[in-house]
């Protein structure tokens, strides 16, 4: 279409040749396609030059506006993979959202500022779905070893960090000071957890197994913020997971079980294989680093509060 609007503008194949740096022949054989293309003739062609035909004028009428659009596509094309444009929708779990993902977005901003970023809260059981429905590029989600309560089929799991389970009890409670304080200890009391789905919950639940007893889950609260306000009122302990105390009240204690503490892992899930935009393998790269940099820096949260 390029070489057919030079002719029209030329008013012959050798001056549009010189003005596109081709060959007479390879204009003759352009135009040649294209009306093989369009199965109409374009061209007339006589001693005295060429001249448009009735269809030829038509087609030229639309160039200027469809290699305006193709100019666009390509420089929105480059800015995409140049990271100058684009966009990563992802969704996060809530202490992910206040802990991981503000350094991220941060970092990934003054990097690429032209990308368009979204996040949007939401657990794991609605944040994989929406995955796959195509909704968002990158879910960050949280497992114990393996994601293994998700179905992961189709997706790439890229570990971000560990995440370590803190006892959480009363400032008063008579364990509270105790030097090597173990869940066999807490075997009696009643606990509080998440909803029965909640992989948190689960963990607990198999860490007090392996301590030899099925822990009484007598409150079930899905915010970190009100299981701490529990605990401090004195009617239960719980397990929070490190990225869940950011913040901590000065009536609670939290304690380290050491190399008994159960552990959650956070992972960031993409669509495993086939195309991945240039945009959400950067984020992907960044997410790495700050998953490393929280990892590094992990504070000693053994007798706070």
């Amino acid at each position: 279409m390029r070489v057919l609007r030079e002719v029209a503008v030329r008013g012959s194949f050798s001056a549009a040749a010189e003005a596109l740096s081709f060959t007479q022949s390879a204009v003759s054989q352009q135009i040649a396609a294209l009306e093989r293309e369009t199965g109409a003739t374009l061209v007339e062609r006589s001693a005295r030059g060429v001249r448009l035909t009735d269809a030829g004028r038509a087609l030229v009428k639309h160039t200027e506006a469809i290699l305006a659009r193709l100019t666009e596509a390509e420089s929105e094309l480059e800015a995409i993979a140049g990271l100058r444009g684009g966009r990563v929708r992802m969704a996060a779990f809530e202490s992910a959202c206040a802990t991981l993902m503000p350094p991220a977005i941060a970092e990934y901003r003054s990097r690429h500022p032209a990308v368009e970023l979204s996040m949007t809260l939401s657990e794991p059981e609605a944040s994989l779905p929406q995955l796959r429905a195509g909704e968002i590029e990158l879910a960050v989600i949280f497992g114990g070893t393996l994601a293994e309560s998700y179905s992961i089929e189709g997706l790439e799991l890229v570990e971000l960090l560990e995440d370590p389970l803190y006892l959480v009890l009363p400032a008063e409670h008579p364990l509270a000071r105790k030097r090597n304080i173990r869940l066999s200890d807490l075997a009696h009391e009643p606990w509080i957890g998440g909803p029965v789905d909640c992989e948190c919950t689960a963990l607990i639940r198999r860490s007090c197994a392996v301590a030899g007893y099925d822990p009484r889950i007598a409150f079930e609260i899905d915010d970190y913020g009100a299981v701490q306000g529990l605990v401090a009122a004195g009617v239960g302990v719980s397990l929070i997971a490190e990225m869940g105390l950011s913040s901590v009240r000065e009536d609670i204690v939290v304690r380290s079980l050491g190399r008994d503490a159960p552990v959650r892992r956070v992972y960031a899930a993409v669509h495993d294989g086939g195309y991945r935009s240039p945009a959400t393998a950067a984020m992907l790269d960044v997410l790495r680093e700050v998953g490393e940099r929280l990892s590094a820096r992990r504070p000693e949260l053994e007798l706070v509060g």
